[in-house]
């Protein structure tokens, strides 16, 4: 069962992808415990959607359209966050994908640059312009949402594969670097989680995937976690396996 706790009061926090799925359940999850929510997506009208539920729970909430692709959007996310909140306490890298799966012989270049920028690009830009900010006042929470694709290959995916596994490589270089300045760095590796992204397939049981709620109850616990630790890595698997 879910505490309805204000844990996160005074916090603002960034999500990314933040319009459906893992990212729409983190930013809500954050909202209830009290934090001020900067939402990012791409599409205005589920975000607006987001936006919407959120503000009727009278908690604080921007929403800020954003193509993580493109680095000029992404530095004037985070400049319009500063100037509207002077801070921020937690940026949850939510958003990924990837292009149809394709062996690398046949693989489009566009698509390994789109899939980069996306899952490890974003990110690594995104965490540079928020760390003034936190190093500044000696506390706050990177959350990268990962992906069992950063822990094992896989065929026909080797662009998000590697963007993955970098991206796992970049959140334990970044902790070694922010420890000191008493900033968290976590990593999430969620298995099959029950969303769009996951085309209907008669061999799995959707039932037994994880609900995008699963995730944002850890993004959430690593927010409160004792500021004495941090947990760098997290593998979240469904209980039961959902192929059989």
């Amino acid at each position: 069962m879910l505490i309805d706790s204000k844990l996160l009061t005074g916090r603002v926090a960034v999500v990314t992808g933040a319009s459906r799925g893992i990212g729409q359940a983190i930013a809500l999850r954050l909202a209830r415990a009290g934090a001020t929510l900067v939402l990012a997506a791409r599409t205005v009208s589920a975000l607006a959607q987001v936006e919407e539920t959120i503000r009727a729970t009278d908690t604080e909430v921007l929403a800020i359209p954003t193509d993580l692709t493109n680095d000029q959007q992404v530095e004037m996310l985070i400049s319009t966050t500063l100037a509207r909140f002077s801070h921020i306490d937690m940026l949850v890298n939510n958003a990924g994908g990837g292009p149809p799966r394709a062996p690398i012989v046949k693989a489009r270049l566009a698509d390994w640059e789109w899939t980069l920028r996306l899952n490890l690009w974003a990110a690594m830009v995104l965490t540079k312009l928020v760390l003034p900010s936190m190093i500044a006042r000696r506390s706050g929470t990177i959350v990268n949402i990962c992906s069992l694709a950063g822990l094992t290959g896989k065929a026909g995916e080797a662009a998000y594969t590697a963007a993955k596994f970098a991206l796992r490589g970049f959140s334990h270089s970044l902790f070694e670097e922010v420890r000191a300045h008493g900033i968290k760095v976590s990593v999430l590796y969620p298995g099959y989680v029950d969303t769009s992204l996951i085309p209907p397939n008669q061999q799995v049981d959707r039932s037994k995937m994880l609900r995008p709620d699963d995730v944002a109850e850890a993004v959430y616990n690593v927010a409160v976690a004792s500021p004495n630790c941090c947990p760098l890595e997290v593998v979240l698997h469904p209980q039961y396996d959902p192929f059989k």
